[in-house]
């Protein structure tokens, strides 16, 4: 067994820290308070580092420290609802290639629903990862993005059904 050193931590870090921005800006829709996060995270994730002793693991580790910062984050603010904005991030030199839309869409979602969607699409971690990050189990992790797609599809073809009506009415 080793432990991950501090220097590999930090390398971990520095390659990572656009996807951790942009998990942690999902949650909050700020981008100052999203980078005091992914810092608490870090900082958490330093003062824990002994007790990883699976580098391997160190992805999935990370992950969980930080779902955990932005979830204790929104329970103390109790923001339950996030308000909607028009993009992602507010980085404009930083493209999504998804359509702000489907974005939207997604803001809606249970914070649970909303976390699985965004480790798994956008963090593109594997199902057994998401489950150890959440740490729930793996069929409820399945149940989970299951149940946000089945929605989104829902949502997606809700608005396509009266925007398609709408139009038709207006010709």
């Amino acid at each position: 067994m080793s432990t991950v050193s501090q220097d590999g931590f930090a390398r971990f870090v520095q390659e990572n820290q656009h996807k951790f921005y942009r998990l942690a800006y999902s949650y909050v829709k700020n981008q100052e308070e999203a980078l005091d996060l992914v810092q608490e995270a870090v900082v958490r994730a330093l003062q824990k580092l002994t007790t990883l002793r699976q580098p391997e693991y160190i992805k999935t580790w990370f992950y969980k420290i930080l779902v955990n910062e932005c979830l204790m984050y929104l329970r103390k603010r109790k923001i339950i609802s996030l308000p909607l904005e028009s993009e992602l991030l507010p980085d404009p030199s930083y493209e999504t290639p998804e359509p702000v839309e489907l974005l939207s869409y997604i803001e809606k979602l249970d914070p649970t629903l909303k976390t699985v969607i965004f480790l798994r699409f956008y963090e593109e971690m594997k199902l057994e990862e998401i489950a150890k990050v959440t740490q729930t189990n793996l069929s409820t992790v399945k149940s989970r993005l299951y149940r946000a797609l089945k929605l989104l599809r829902l949502e997606i073809v809700d608005e396509e059904v009266a925007y398609f009506e709408t139009s038709k009415r207006s010709n």
